[in-house]
């Protein structure tokens, strides 16, 4: 069994492709990255000898193409702004795939990936991914679902990589049509900083203010449960405190809009200075607190009986205690490892079924956390009876 990891140099899915040397059985493992210098890096640290590297550029089409051909399945960690091309080069060479983000047009590839019996699994990380199957977890417990609380806090600097500071400005575009509720059977759009709603996550990350951003479990989740008449679904999430201030000035100042201004014979949008300096900047690549807190609210009802079920996760601490979590890499490992577990689930043929599957119908909540705990990240269910039996 082959893999091949595409974007494997960056922070988070090198991650993917540890875990994945540290628990697979594969045969080969390729880092595949237009960055030579990361990617010769990235194989150093792993010091495996079924990991190699080689260079790609995802836009020269047939030599990429051809090259994943090569392999069983493609591991797509390039950023969200390059999935859907990406997408369409894994269903062109025929092989099975997964990514991270699962927020472009993966869906509108279900037909194809069906059609040459291979399997495509978008948004694999904690959220979308884990948020996913705790949502299922829940569901799968109750008769019929009211609401979908998905919350989540990523500490992490606001720009410690490209990507990184390009999902920052995505999620806070004003003009942004994908930033969604479901609400009795449609999709609302809201602006940004909307909803707002006080989130208790677990220690040391405390209660927080958190806002609606655009995330796939939105547009998936209506439709895998839809057998459970759900009437509101929001998904929210914060940053730490200091960069949610700075996205607040900056979406209150008009920034946000990326509107052009000229500095002597040049024009250029006034974020992608903002972005371009803390991605270069020291206050861009550090935080005080690092690390990936996930809080998922499902109520509904179970035998009449409204319940709650309020599942949250942790990890080791990023305070240099455990070895392999310290600071950065314990937010980039909570990311990076659900899509290793999920390309190693899809190789061993635990995915039932073809074509582009949300996370949630993909995988087993069960069998997912049960690979979580392996790798010291718990998934923790709290379950509270709301009204008794025949009581409103």
């Amino acid at each position: 069994m082959k893999t091949l990891c595409l974007g494997g140099a960056g922070k988070i899915c090198r991650e993917s492709v540890y875990d994945i040397v540290q628990y697979s059985d594969y045969d080969k493992i390729t880092i595949a990255d237009v960055n030579e210098e990361a990617g010769l890096e990235v194989v150093a640290w792993l010091d495996d000898p079924r990991v190699d590297f080689i260079k790609a550029d995802v836009y020269d089409r047939e030599k990429t193409v051809n090259l994943m051909k090569k392999y069983d399945i493609v591991l797509d960690g390039t950023t969200i702004s390059m999935n859907d091309h990406t997408t369409s080069l894994i269903f062109e060479s025929g092989v099975h795939g997964i990514n991270l983000n699962g927020c472009s047009s993966e869906w509108d590839f279900d037909k194809r990936f069906k059609e040459i019996g291979k399997t495509f699994v978008p948004g694999v990380g904690m959220t979308p991914g884990i948020t996913n199957l705790m949502t299922k977890y829940a569901a799968d417990r109750l008769d019929t679902v009211d609401t979908i609380r998905i919350s989540h806090g990523a500490f992490r600097p606001i720009a410690f990589s490209p990507s990184i500071a390009e999902t920052t400005r995505i999620e806070y575009d004003p003009n942004l049509e994908t930033r969604l509720v479901y609400e009795d059977g449609k999709l609302v759009q809201v602006p940004p900083f909307a909803r707002p709603r006080d989130i208790e996550l677990p220690e040391p990350f405390g209660t927080l203010p958190q806002y609606i951003i655009p995330h796939a479990e939105t547009l998936t989740l209506g439709k895998s449960l839809a057998d459970k008449n759900i009437r509101l679904i929001e998904v929210r999430g914060t940053w730490p405190p200091k960069n949610m201030r700075l996205i607040r000035e900056l979406y209150d100042w008009g920034f946000l809009r990326n509107d052009k201004v000229r500095i002597g014979d040049s024009e250029v949008g006034v974020l992608d200075v903002i972005s371009s300096y803390l991605i270069q900047s020291e206050e861009g690549q550090k935080t005080d607190l690092y690390g990936y807190a996930l809080h998922v609210e499902v109520t509904g009802i179970k035998e009449e009986r409204l319940v709650q079920y309020i599942l949250t996760h942790t990890h080791p601490k990023s305070d240099g205690s455990v070895e392999g979590w310290e600071e950065l890499r314990a937010y980039t490992r909570c990311v990076g490892i659900p899509m290793g577990i999920g390309a190693q689930m899809i190789s061993k043929g635990l995915v039932k079924g073809t074509g582009v599957i949300a996370p949630e119908l993909a995988f087993s909540p069960e069998e997912m956390f049960a690979e979580l705990e392996k790798r010291d990240i718990f998934v923790h269910k709290q379950v509270n009876v709301l009204t008794e039996k025949g009581k409103t």
